[in-house]
């Protein structure tokens, strides 16, 4: 399950008791992504919060974008966030698609490329190995609990993204737009072989969608909304007609077929992105999620103070 980070008017008790819900589980993983030029909280400092606020579900970041950031200065945030969490954080990563958000922080539109995140994960990496980055005393700290680092994945939806994190990544954090599962299956084979040629283990291989649950013309029309917000960088007539087709919109049941239909293509995990902030939408899911875990409903889950 993803925060609901872009929905507008969040709070701090909104954002606390989604953690708390999730956490309570059927869910694997709790994500949520990275912009700069929005309403959203900032990321690594919803890390530390997120950390403190669960015991259990791993923390996936969807993504960050490792150009608009101190590189070392990263690697220390998310270090830290690895040992707040007791080693439950993956980090994905993306180069991003919004120049807007380079020229905000002063980044370099020209490190906007595979090649320029690459560059700064292996300086995260040395970091997180205990290397000396500069003539200092002792090196960057705190080291990750889990080693050698967190466990790192590529935010993609692209066979040449996917190739070329082959050499750095672990594992595939894709998204699909209209839940083409014979694509999603395609590049998961992308993937495969990648990781294979690379000499490496099998990737860990997640896809993600919006979705709205409830009655589909209703449903639909939420999905709809939170992407006239979310996608504010594209002219809306563009917004209007792939709106239609973008996401998922229904009811418990067509979760459930949908999510079999990425089980079947060996989908190890399926991030879910809200529309909206109705914290029920989440118990919903969690009772199709359920039936994958085999874990209880977080319905009856105490918010802890």
């Amino acid at each position: 399950m993803t925060m609901p980070v872009m929905e507008p008017n969040l709070d701090a008790a909104t954002l606390k008791a989604w953690a708390r819900l999730v956490d309570g589980g059927p869910f694997s993983s709790l994500c949520w992504g990275e912009r700069i030029c929005f309403d959203n909280p900032e990321s690594l400092t919803l890390l530390g919060a997120l950390s403190a606020w669960t015991d259990r579900v791993r923390l996936v970041t969807t993504v960050i974008v490792p150009q608009l950031h101190d590189p070392v200065l990263l690697a220390k945030s998310l270090a830290t966030g690895d040992l707040l969490s007791g080693g439950r954080l993956t980090v994905g990563l993306g180069v991003g698609g919004r120049h807007e958000d380079y020229a905000s922080v002063g980044a370099d539109t020209a490190t906007q490329t595979m090649r320029g995140m690459a560059e700064r994960v292996a300086v995260m990496k040395r970091v997180w190995a205990g290397e000396k980055v500069a003539d200092s005393v002792l090196p960057v700290g705190p080291r990750p609990v889990q080693s050698p680092g967190p466990r790192l994945v590529v935010g993609t939806i692209g066979p040449k993204t996917i190739r070329s994190a082959a050499a750095w990544a672990d594992g595939v954090a894709g998204t699909t737009l209209d839940l083409n599962v014979d694509r999603e299956a395609e590049l998961f084979d992308v993937a495969r072989t990648a990781w294979a040629e690379a000499g490496k283990p099998a990737p860990r291989l997640a896809t993600s969608f919006w979705f709205a649950m409830g009655p589909r013309d209703a449903a639909r029309a939420q999905v709809h909304r939170h992407l006239r917000r979310y996608m504010n960088w594209i002219p809306e007539e563009f917004v209007d007609a792939m709106a239609p087709t973008t996401g998922w919109a229904g009811d418990e049941e067509d979760l459930l077929a949908v999510l079999r239909r990425f089980e079947d293509i060996g989908a190890d995990e399926v991030h879910l992105i809200p529309t909206s902030v109705d914290i029920d939408q989440v118990r919903r899911v969690a009772d199709v999620a359920a039936q994958f875990t085999g874990r209880d409903t977080p319905h009856d889950t105490p918010v802890r103070e």
